[in-house]
C-alpha cells in the first residue's frame, strides 16, 4: 500500500488558505491492492472514479480440471456415470417424498347412524360419566389415554351420524384414523340393518381406508335393552347384507364393455363375503354406554376399552 506524502499542517497562527495556496490546490493519492484497485482525487477530495477489477473465480481451475477429465473418459463410462447419478437423485427425491408425506395416524373415529349412542359413548370413554346428548351436527374431539401399560394416547373424534353429514366428516378425518369404532344400535338393528350395511360398505370400500387399513371395531351398543341383538348375530346379518350390496354395487358400476369401475372390491371374488377377508383387523363386541343401572350406574364398555388398549 503506497501513500503520497500529504502537505504538512500549517504552523500555528498561520491561515490554512495561505498554506494551501503555497502548496497548490491539487493533491493526489493512490491506493493499490495488488494492482487491482486505484483511486484518484483532485482538489483535496476523493475522486468520483473507482475501477475495481474482480479477481478470477477460485473454483475455475477445478472446474476446468473436471471438464478435462470428463472429456478424456470413454463415452460408455460417461453414460454409466450419468445413469448412476440419476438413480441417486431419483432415490433421494422418493425418500424425501416418503418421509415428508407419511402421516402419523393417531385418531380413533366414532362413526355410525343417528341415535346409535356415539356421543354418550364418547363421554363415557373420556370421563366415565353419563351425559344427556342430542343429535350431533358437527364433530367433537378430545385426547384419550388408553388403559394399558404403554400409556398410549389417541385423539377420540365423534362424527355426526346424519346421512347428509357423515360422509363429509368421514372424508375430513379418515386419513388420520388409527382405528374406527362403528357404533350399532343393537336394540333396533333389525330395522336398520340395510342402512348400517350401506354405511359400512361405503366406509370399507373407500380407497384411503382400504390402503391405510385402520383397525375396525363394530361396537354393538345398548346391550342393556332386552331386545338387543348379540354381536354374533349382528355380524352374520351384516355379512349377508353386504354380500348382496357387493353384487348390486358391482352391477351398477359396470361399464358397457363389462368392466367394473370400482377400485376396491370388498372381500374375495367368487366367495360369499366375510369380514375375515378384509385387509384390516375387524372385531365385533358388545357394550352399553348407558349401563345396566341407568344414569347413575357405570357404563358397560370394558370390552371396548380393552380393544382400544391394543392399538
Amino acid at each position: 500500500m503506497n501513500f503520497t506524502r500529504r502537505p504538512a499542517a500549517p504552523p500555528a497562527g498561520r491561515p490554512a488558505s495561505v498554506q494551501a495556496a503555497e502548496e497548490g490546490d491539487v493533491s493526489h493519492f493512490q491506493i493499490s491492492f495488488s494492482g487491482q484497485m486505484k483511486a484518484d482525487s483532485t482538489g483535496g477530495n476523493m475522486g468520483d472514479k473507482a475501477d475495481v477489477e474482480i479477481s478470477e473465480n477460485p473454483f475455475e481451475p477445478y472446474i476446468e480440471f473436471l471438464r478435462q477429465q470428463l472429456e478424456d473418459q470413454d463415452p460408455i463410462f460417461l453414460i454409466g456415470f450419468i445413469v448412476a447419478l440419476a438413480v441417486v437423485v431419483i432415490t433421494c427425491v422418493f425418500l424425501k417424498y416418503f418421509l415428508t408425506s407419511k402421516t402419523v395416524r393417531s385418531a380413533v373415529l366414532l362413526v355410525g347412524l343417528c341415535e346409535s349412542g356415539k356421543t354418550l359413548l364418547f363421554s363415557r370413554l373420556l370421563a366415565s360419566k353419563f351425559k344427556r346428548t342430542q343429535t350431533s351436527i358437527t364433530d367433537s374431539s378430545a385426547p384419550y389415554k388408553a388403559k394399558n401399560d404403554r400409556g398410549s394416547a389417541w385423539t377420540l373424534i365423534d362424527l355426526p351420524g346424519h346421512d347428509s353429514l357423515r360422509s363429509l366428516y368421514l372424508e375430513k378425518f379418515k386419513s388420520g384414523a388409527r382405528a374406527i369404532v362403528f357404533v350399532v344400535d343393537s336394540a333396533i338393528f333389525q330395522k336398520e340393518v340395510r342402512d348400517v350395511a350401506e354405511f359400512l360398505y361405503i366406509l370399507l370400500t373407500d380407497n384411503v381406508i382400504s390402503r391405510n387399513a385402520p383397525a375396525l371395531v363394530v361396537a354393538c351398543n345398548k346391550q342393556d335393552i332386552t331386545m338387543a341383538k348379540s354381536a354374533k348375530l349382528i355380524q352374520q346379518q351384516l355379512e349377508k347384507e353386504m354380500n348382496t350390496l357387493r353384487v348390486t354395487h358391482s352391477a351398477a358400476l359396470s361399464s358397457q364393455d363389462g368392466s367394473v369401475g370400482g377400485s376396491v372390491y370388498l372381500g374375495k371374488k367368487g366367495k360369499d363375503f366375510e369380514f375375515g377377508q378384509l385387509p384390516l383387523k375387524v372385531e365385533f363386541l358388545e357394550c352399553s354406554a348407558r349401563g345396566n343401572k341407568g344414569e347413575e350406574g357405570d357404563a358397560d364398555i370394558e370390552s371396548l376399552e380393552k380393544s382400544l388398549a391394543k392399538l
